[in-house]
């Protein structure tokens, strides 16, 4: 069964750090662009940051460019988000997401396979 799982969510105060996990299992990622999303309420989901499956290539979003960073370790499975100076307007779900195709873009609709979302809440 195919299988991401996200962790690294939680409660951090503004100007606070988290790093954010995405796992997989009954897969490897090494042939996967990988995409992190969020949505927060009342939102539409948002493409956050993606990365190539040779970690060669990355995007980001406007809105975390230069507070975030996205890197993957193929043989751990796992990417990563670590995610710097945190606003209250991060506020969200995050989700991963895996990209057969391998174009790491941050459209949703590119992405085959989602994981369930961690929560990552900025407040003082």
């Amino acid at each position: 069964q195919l299988q991401l799982v996200e962790s690294g969510g939680g409660l951090v105060q503004p100007g606070g750090s988290l790093r954010l996990s995405c796992a997989a299992s009954g897969f490897t990622l090494d042939d996967y662009a990988i995409g992190w999303f969020r949505q927060a309420p009342g939102k539409e989901r948002e493409g956050v940051s993606s990365i190539s499956s040779s970690g060669g290539s990355t995007n980001y979003a406007d809105s975390v460019k230069g507070r975030f960073t996205i890197s993957r370790d193929n043989a751990k499975n796992t990417v990563y988000l670590q995610m710097n100076s945190l606003k209250p307007e991060d506020t969200a779900v995050y989700s991963c997401a895996a990209d057969s195709l391998d174009v790491a873009a941050l459209m949703a609709y590119e992405y085959d396979y989602w994981g369930q979302g961690t929560q990552v809440t900025v407040s003082s």
